[in-house]
C-alpha cells in the first residue's frame, strides 16, 4: 500500500486534470498558433485555462502567462526585471530561505555586479515585514520573497511588506514565489502588492510541465524566451496545451474549496503533531503558525537518508526537504535556526486533499518502529 506524504514535491494529478489533459492530447492536438479548426480548438483550451486562472487570481487575463513551470517563472521574473534596470537601480533584495530557482538567480545577479541583499531570519526564526522593508532603498530594482517556505511551511508577511515597499519605493518591482501557497491559502497578486507572481501546475494536482507567471499590466519587463512570439510575444515556444488544460481544470476544481481544505489540513497537522509527540526524541521544526500543508520534523541520531529509506521500503513516501536538492543538505533549515544535528535528521511531511488520519497513524507507527529498531542497532554497534 502506498502512503504518499510528499505533496510539497509533487501531487498526484486529479481526475479532472487528467481528463482535461487527455482531451487535449486526443481531441485538440493541434498547434494553438495554427489558424485552422484543429489549432483553434487547442487555442480555445488555452484561453479557457487562462480565464480560469485569472479569475482565481482576481486579475486580468492578459496578465497571465503560461510557462514550463515555476523555475522558468521565477527565472523570467527575476532576470527579465533586472536586465535593463540594474545600471540605474543596482540593488536587489531577497531572503536566505528561497527556493533554489530564486536563489540561483540572485547568485548570478551578484556575479553580474548587482548589490544583493539577502534577508535572514532573526534569532526567533522570523522574517518580519519591517526586515524586508528596511532592506529596500531608492536604488532597489527588485525584491523577491516567497509566500510559503517549501521546507517548513513558514508563511512570510508578503502582503504587509510589499505594501510598505510599494508606498515608499514605487519603482521597486515586487516578485513573489507563491508556489506553495496557491490553492492552499488565498493568493491574489493585487492584495499582495505583487508585480510578478510565480505558480506551478504539478503542486496543485495538475500535470508536470506547466506553470504561470502573473505579470501586472503596469510592469514592463523584457521577454526571457525568444522565438515565435507566443503568449503575446512575452514567452515564445509552442504552448503545452495538455498540461495547461489540466492546470486550468485543477484550478477550477480547487478554487471552490480553499477554506474547507485548509481547515482539514489544520486538523491533520494537529493530529500529526500529537502523534509525533509520543515518539521519543522527535522535534518539530515547523512553527505553529506555518502552513498546515507542510510539517518539518527531526529525529536526531538518525540520518534523514536512513529514515527515508526505512519508510520507503515500507511504502511510505516523505522527503528530507526541497525535492530540487536531490538529497543534498539544505541550508534553509539552519537559516531558520535549526541545529545541524536536527537538520541532518529532518523529514518533511506534506499533505494532499486525500491524506487521511489512518495514513498518519501508519507513518507514526513506522517511525516509532524505526526509532526502536535503529536505536537497537546503534547500541549493538557501540
Amino acid at each position: 500500500m502506498l502512503i504518499y506524504l510528499d505533496n510539497a514535491a509533487t501531487t498526484k494529478p486529479c481526475e479532472r486534470a487528467v481528463e482535461a489533459a487527455t482531451n487535449a492530447l486526443t481531441n485538440a492536438f493541434g498547434n494553438p498558433s495554427s489558424r485552422h479548426f484543429a489549432g483553434l480548438d487547442a487555442d480555445m483550451l488555452v484561453i479557457k485555462a487562462r480565464d480560469t486562472i485569472a479569475n482565481a487570481l482576481s486579475c486580468r487575463e492578459d496578465e497571465v502567462f503560461f510557462t514550463s513551470g515555476a523555475t522558468e517563472s521565477n527565472n523570467t521574473a527575476i532576470m527579465s526585471a533586472c536586465e535593463n534596470r540594474l545600471k540605474r537601480l543596482p540593488r536587489v533584495v531577497t531572503t536566505t530561505v528561497e527556493h533554489p530557482s530564486v536563489k540561483s538567480c540572485f547568485d548570478k545577479l551578484e556575479k553580474m555586479g548587482a548589490e544583493v541583499v539577502r534577508v535572514a531570519p532573526d534569532e526567533n526564526g522570523e522574517i518580519t515585514a519591517k526586515m524586508l522593508f528596511d532592506a529596500v532603498d531608492e536604488k532597489t530594482c527588485l525584491i523577491s520573497a516567497m509566500l510559503v517556505n517549501n521546507e517548513t511551511g513558514y508563511i512570510l508577511p508578503i502582503e504587509k511588506a510589499f505594501a510598505m515597499i510599494k508606498r515608499k519605493y514605487p519603482n521597486c518591482i515586487t516578485h513573489c514565489d507563491a508556489v506553495q501557497g496557491f490553492m492552499k491559502i488565498p493568493v491574489k497578486p493585487g492584495k499582495l502588492s505583487a508585480d510578478l507572481l510565480s505558480l506551478s501546475g504539478h503542486k496543485i494536482y495538475a500535470p508536470k510541465g506547466t506553470g504561470v507567471l502573473y505579470k501586472s499590466k503596469d510592469v514592463h519587463i523584457t521577454p526571457f524566451m525568444l522565438g515565435g512570439g507566443q503568449e503575446k510575444g512575452f514567452r515564445s515556444g509552442t504552448e503545452n496545451v495538455p498540461a495547461i488544460a489540466g492546470m486550468g481544470a485543477a484550478v477550477e476544481l480547487l478554487s471552490k474549496t480553499i477554506s474547507e481544505r485548509f481547515e482539514k489540513a489544520k486538523e491533520l497537522k494537529e493530529y500529526l503533531l500529537n502523534s509525533i509527540a509520543q515518539i521519543e526524541g522527535t522535534f518539530v521544526n515547523s512553527k505553529d503558525s506555518s502552513s498546515p500543508y507542510v510539517v518539518s520534523i527531526s529525529m536526531p541520531n538518525y540520518k534523514s537518508e536512513t529514515l527515508l529509506n526505512y519508510l520507503s521500503d515500507r511504502g511510505i513516501c516523505v522527503s528530507s526537504g526541497s525535492a530540487c536538492s536531490k538529497g543534498k543538505k539544505s541550508s534553509v533549515l539552519q537559516e531558520f535556526g535549526i541545529t545541524p544535528e536536527r537538520t541532518d535528521s529532518t523529514l518533511r511531511i506534506s499533505f494532499s486533499n486525500e491524506t487521511s488520519k489512518q495514513e498518519i497513524d501508519e507513518l507514526c507507527k513506522t517511525l516509532k518502529n524505526a526509532h526502536d529498531e535503529l536505536c537497537t542497532i546503534i547500541n549493538i554497534k557501540k
